[in-house]
């Protein structure tokens, strides 16, 4: 018994914006084709889709009918967010990409307006909005910390939060902390720095200088987040790939009433020490993938290199290691 091809077609009212749908040389068609697997051609401004599977065929054609949508109302459509919107659209359905565009864009401060540049940062934003805790997870140059401490400043200047909390791991990669010149603050400060200039891009220094003096932004390195409760706060777990599944448990738990929680790492970079146990086995944010998947008011974003934005050779490289860490793997 043979399935039977089903053919769909769809006219589009402009030709210039059937192009951009289309992609220089239907490039864009080629990856939703490559995605789905329906087979997708092209005369003038009408498209056909053929496909025996008859899910893979309505997503298809709920993705073009939708970023047709988008160009008509003026919004760029790159191949990154194709590819990201389909698999959108495969989880679920109904969302409404037009509605993802038009409200992830915000103010944070006078100084700087954040705003998306890739659909999958656009799922994140909205996301941060929607729930409680979030993880996102990821190489570096995605945007995940970034848009987290934007998010934060945002809850946190409209009054939805009291306060912001950033915390980090402090791995010691090679260096006994004990060892280090300074006082405690002093010795884990190079482990939190990211967090400090995400801040100093937002705001201006003397604004960030004031706020954690009063308190109202709070630096600090995981170990200080112990038998804490964190009300009314808007707290990031960075680089959370080097907490312990007790570490992660811990930071988990301090949440308190009227908060938000986003933890963000990439399980990629582990940099745990190994203690007898393959060191991937002992990172609590592995395993907080395993224990809280389903559960409602939690959401895994999860990000790949094609969702790299900063400048383009870091993409070549994220993709040029994963590729060296996947043969050295098959080979062993």
């Amino acid at each position: 018994m043979t399935n039977t091809s089903v053919t769909k077609t769809l006219d589009f009212d402009d030709i210039q914006l059937a192009n951009a749908l289309f992609g220089p040389q239907n490039k864009h068609l080629r990856l939703i084709t490559k995605q789905s697997g329906v087979q997708l051609d092209t005369k003038g401004t009408t498209l056909s889709a053929v496909s025996s599977n008859p899910d893979a065929l309505q997503t298809v054609l709920n993705l073009i009918t939708q970023l047709y949508g988008l160009l008509k109302a003026g919004n760029t459509v790159y191949s990154k967010d194709i590819t990201y919107a389909y698999g959108m659209l495969q989880r679920e359905p109904n969302i409404d990409l037009a509605k993802l565009f038009k409200e992830s864009v915000f103010v944070v401060s006078p100084k700087k307006t954040i705003a998306p540049k890739t659909l999958s940062q656009r799922d994140y934003l909205a996301a941060l909005r929607e729930n409680e805790m979030v993880f996102a997870i990821g190489p570096a140059g995605t945007g995940k910390t970034y848009l987290a401490v934007a998010m934060a400043l945002s809850m946190l200047l409209t009054k939805k939060v009291q306060k912001i909390i950033l915390t980090r791991p402090a791995v010691e990669a090679g260096e006994k902390l004990g060892f280090l010149p300074g006082d405690l603050v002093e010795k884990v400060d190079p482990y939190l720095r990211p967090l400090y200039d995400a801040l100093h891009d937002m705001l201006d220094s003397e604004k960030v200088a004031q706020m954690i003096e009063t308190g109202v932004i709070e630096i600090a390195p995981l170990a200080f987040m112990r038998g804490r409760t964190l009300n009314n706060a808007f707290v990031i777990l960075d680089e959370a790939q080097n907490t312990t599944p007790e570490q992660m448990k811990m930071f988990l738990t301090r949440m308190g009433y009227g908060s938000r929680m986003v933890v963000t790492g990439d399980v990629t970079q582990i940099d745990l020490p190994v203690c007898g146990q393959p060191h991937i086995h002992r990172s609590g944010l592995i395993e907080a993938q395993r224990v809280l998947t389903n559960i409602s008011g939690i959401r895994f974003l999860h990000f790949h290199q094609d969702d790299v934005v900063r400048h383009p050779l870091v993409a070549k490289v994220v993709n040029a290691y994963e590729r060296y860490t996947t043969e050295l793997t098959n080979k062993d």
